[in-house]
């Protein structure tokens, strides 16, 4: 099991922008209701938006047990952050994690 599955500090951490054009409804696959316009280029993930942070789609407790709602298609920032990376450690830190 990843560490990532009993934490989740990432998704409670960290504001989550993305291309509009990974919404489900120009083509790709992040669903819209999930997420609101920064511009029109751009939009956000819902819960991402405001403090405190906790994205939409995170289910369960953080640093406990959690999940995405919509793993398979979750934005690029999301496919992109790095388990044990800086990102990783401080938003941990944040949450009276450890580093993993």
């Amino acid at each position: 099991m990843s560490a990532c599955q009993s934490c989740g500090a990432c998704c409670a951490h960290f504001r989550v922008d993305f291309s509009l054009y990974e919404l489900d409804t120009e083509g790709g696959q992040v669903p819209s209701g999930l997420t609101v316009e920064v511009n029109g280029n751009t939009c956000r993930m819902r819960g991402t938006d405001h403090v405190p942070i906790r994205c939409t789609a995170l289910t369960g407790k953080v640093g406990e047990k959690v999940g995405c709602a919509i793993y398979e298609w979750r934005p690029s920032p999301c496919r992109e952050f790095a388990e044990g990376s800086d990102a990783c450690a401080r938003a941990r830190a944040r949450h009276g994690l450890p580093p993993v």
